[in-house]
């Protein structure tokens, strides 16, 4: 070999040399930066690789009844999803009959044993567990979706790999179609894994309901496949609290039934049904005719998925004369037995008042006035205070203000200050139109005068029970003096005259004393008036009141001559009587009489 071939072999050689030390230079460079300058930033970083979090999803909480009926409840289920990479020829699995070690089974009978647990065509099962023909195999396939926790376990006996629970939660409503536009519904929260609140107590119970959600952290390896052996750092989650209602589910379902009833007997828009406690303003039952089965509410109109007890309001017509009568009664400028010539027609200001039946002019009681409920003889008994005092007592009864019992959507009403009352509207707010209120305003003007004179704010929530089983009671209920109890005493006795010689009649109870008003008012449309709203708000035993119920019914159709609530209130306060074992009265009624003369009829 020639001088010049060897100087050339060493300048090659020289310079692989050089490469190779200025390479070993960069690794020894490297190696110092990872594991000396850098170390934790490199671990971390690695670390961070093989860490998987996930979300620990609290159970929502339950809604119960007064007696722990349950009416609305979350239950686990479960997706199954398997990984169809990586899949072994046979399956190793610990032995089923029961007896230690484990057994090699295939992939055929494993299939089998699929299909029969979740009872699926085994076919169509297989092309879903493992990839077909020259197909790919692809790391996320769903077996099944929303499966009890007892299926689940079945499956994972089964043993094949890489298959996968993922907890769903579901929420399920009991008593059907019970409470249905109270409780609402859920939805689909964003990320498709629990449910949040849509309507009803379900959404405005939101934060109660929902809990807190927890978290978990993990390894992985490199395959995505959870290290056993290594540290689980987890973070529980608070489950939500369960939301204790006042309503007796018996009682509602009775309420319900009767307004349904009502509703499809004269073709009504809608009728409601409140019962109430005297005593606590607890709401027993809210029965509307507009069937909403939160299992499935798409089958109800939009429009009737919230109570209409609560959301709707109308013109209540004579039920509304309860709190005018109070307040004249209360301000002293009548007594319950003053005789006022009451006529069919009566001009006040240029503004003819007429009775919406004809009748000749009567000498009358002013409890004769109410129990024969004559918008005449109101206006002469209402005229005897200021527009001021009259509509100072509207708004202590509660009108022109939305009743909060825990439910978005109430409706305040309308209420205008007197003032802006035009000059008829200032004598038809004495006979319950030119303002509006919802059936619950007029349930709770009646328990304000069944309680003595103290309004007591309706309540819908008992309280919140905790995830550790202990209670959290709402505060008690806002209490008000609207009138003296004197005033209430008085107002039972004019009540106890409409059952008896009034227009209320129909809805006297056998062995009950009962009390109450009618009410018929014009039902405002997008021409002017175009139908009727029929009322009773009724109070049993009177004696001692433990109970209001008032039927609504909103625009019925046909003869109006027929159109009538008293076998709705009937039926509804004769069980809720029941339910509660009210004793009969054993008292006399102290009806007042009607008329002032003995020459003239007490009935009609």
């Amino acid at each position: 070999m020639s001088s010049t071939a060897i100087d050339t072999v060493k300048k090659r050689m020289r310079f692989v040399l050089l490469l190779s030390v200025l390479l070993l230079v960069i690794i020894l460079a490297r190696l110092v930066w990872v594991q000396g300058i850098n170390a934790t930033s490199v671990a971390n970083a690695a670390q961070e690789n093989r860490e998987r979090t996930e979300t620990i999803a609290p159970t929502r909480g339950s809604i119960e009844d007064r007696n722990g009926t349950t009416l609305a409840v979350s239950v686990d289920r479960y997706d199954l999803v398997i990984d169809q990479r990586q899949q072994d020829e046979n399956i190793r699995r610990a032995k089923r009959d029961g007896s230690n070690g484990h057994e090699l089974v295939s992939w055929d009978q494993a299939i089998d044993e699929l299909a029969k647990a979740l009872d699926q065509d085994r076919d169509e099962l297989a092309k879903k567990v493992r990839p077909q023909g020259d197909a790919t195999p692809k790391g996320y396939v769903v077996l099944a979706k929303s499966v009890t926790p007892e299926v689940r376990n079945e499956v994972n006996e089964i043993g094949i790999p890489r298959l996968s629970s993922l907890l769903r939660s579901e929420r399920q409503y009991p008593q059907g179609v019970i409470a249905g536009p109270l409780l609402g519904f859920v939805k689909n929260s964003d990320d498709q894994t629990s449910v949040v609140g849509a309507e009803g107590l379900e959404l405005s119970q939101e934060d109660h309901l929902a809990g807190t959600a927890g978290s978990r952290k993990y390894e992985i390896s490199a395959d995505g496949v959870r290290i056993p052996v290594t540290e689980v750092e987890e973070n529980p989650a608070v489950n939500g609290q369960d939301v204790l209602l006042t309503i007796d589910s018996d009682i509602n379902y009775v309420a319900q039934r009767a307004a349904e009833k009502k509703r499809d007997e004269f073709n009504a828009e809608w009728v409601s049904v409140v019962a109430m406690e005297v005593k606590t303003g607890k709401i027993l039952a809210i029965g509307d005719s507009a069937e909403l089965d939160p299992n499935d509410p798409g089958a109800t109109d939009p429009e009737f998925r919230h109570s209409t007890s609560i959301t709707r309001a109308f013109e209540p017509g004579s039920t509304g004369k309860a709190a005018i009568f109070a307040a004249a009664i209360d301000q002293g400028v009548v007594k319950a037995t003053d005789v006022l010539t009451v006529p069919n027609k009566k001009t006040f200001t240029k503004e003819t008042i007429n009775d919406s039946l004809r009748h000749p002019t009567y000498d009358m009681t002013v409890a004769g006035v109410f129990a024969r409920s004559y918008n005449t003889g109101t206006v002469m008994v209402g005229n005897k205070m200021s527009k001021q005092t009259r509509y100072d007592y509207m708004r202590a009864f509660g009108l022109g203000t939305p009743i909060q019992v825990g439910l978005n959507g109430a409706s305040a009403g309308q209420l205008a200050k007197p003032e802006n009352w035009d000059r008829r509207q200032q004598y038809t707010t004495m006979f319950g139109q030119g303002y509006s209120q919802t059936v619950l305003h007029t349930a709770s003007i009646f328990q304000t005068l069944a309680n003595g004179g103290v309004r007591l704010s309706p309540s819908l929530i008992e309280g919140y029970r905790n995830d550790d089983g202990s209670v959290t009671k709402i505060p008690d209920p806002e209490q008000k003096r609207v009138v003296k109890e004197t005033t209430a005493k008085e107002m039972l006795k004019l009540m106890e005259s409409v059952v008896d010689y009034g227009t209320g009649y129909k809805e006297a109870i056998p062995g009950y004393r009962v009390g109450g008003k009618t009410g018929t008012g014009q039902a405002a449309g997008a021409k002017g008036y175009d139908g009727y709203t029929y009322s009773f708000a009724g109070v049993a035993p009177l004696e001692d009141p433990q109970y209001v119920v008032v039927a609504t019914m909103y625009r019925p159709k046909g003869d109006w001559k027929a159109f009538t609530v008293a076998d709705t209130f009937t039926d509804v306060m004769s069980h809720t009587l029941n339910t509660f074992n009210v004793p009969p009265s054993t008292t006399d009624s102290e009806a007042y009489d009607v008329f002032a003369g003995k020459e003239q009829k007490k009935s009609w």
